[in-house]
């Protein structure tokens, strides 16, 4: 099995409003939403999501000016080989309507943004899913919670060499582009 294959990975990302307030609200809906992803087995399906601590981070692309985001992401090891993305995709869109997030500009302002980082094995160009997200490995809001989950998680990236997400951290800060993101302290409905 390659790396990854057997996880699948949700980004969490927040500007608008109270970006803290709006991830800890979603947290438990995502969380109902992805156990039931879990093959059964003697552990609890709800130990298998890990949540990354929240970063702040600075806008990438989009308008300028917009206010620094809050992100994380949800990793879920263990995944049935059978999950629909495409069904996940419209759930976690769903989520999003329902905490007010309206799609207006590509990479503008937002109180709420699900992202599907990558789903079992599947790989698919469709429309508005593209498994695994094409700039995955390419935006270190995304890459600084993966690799705070764990340094050495390998992405399933098809088209790339095998790295882990703190390798291609490292790489993509020394690069320059992005401000490195800010790891934030623990709170209250968001302990790591």
């Amino acid at each position: 099995m390659a790396p990854g294959t057997d996880m699948l990975a949700v980004a969490l990302g927040a500007n608008l409003g109270d970006p803290a307030a709006m991830l800890v609200a979603v947290r438990p809906l995502l969380a109902e939403l992805l156990t039931p992803l879990a093959v059964s087995s003697v552990v609890a399906p709800s130990s298998r999501l890990r949540w990354s601590p929240l970063f702040r981070t600075a806008p990438v692309g989009g308008p300028p000016d917009q206010p620094d985001y809050l992100n994380a992401v949800a990793l879920l090891e263990g995944v049935r080989p059978d999950p629909d993305p495409l069904a996940l995709l419209l759930e976690l869109q769903e989520l999003e309507r329902r905490f007010g997030r309206e799609r207006r500009e590509r990479w503008g302002p937002r109180l709420l943004d699900l992202d599907l980082l990558w789903c079992g094995e599947h790989v698919c160009r469709q429309g508005e899913l593209e498994l695994p997200h094409p700039r995955l490995a390419e935006r270190a809001f995304v890459l600084a919670p993966l690799a705070a989950i764990d340094p050495a998680l390998v992405p399933p990236l098809p088209d790339q060499l095998p790295r882990c997400c703190g390798d291609r951290l490292a790489d993509l800060l020394t690069a320059g582009g992005e401000p490195p993101p800010e790891r934030l302290a623990p709170r209250p409905g968001w302990p790591e």
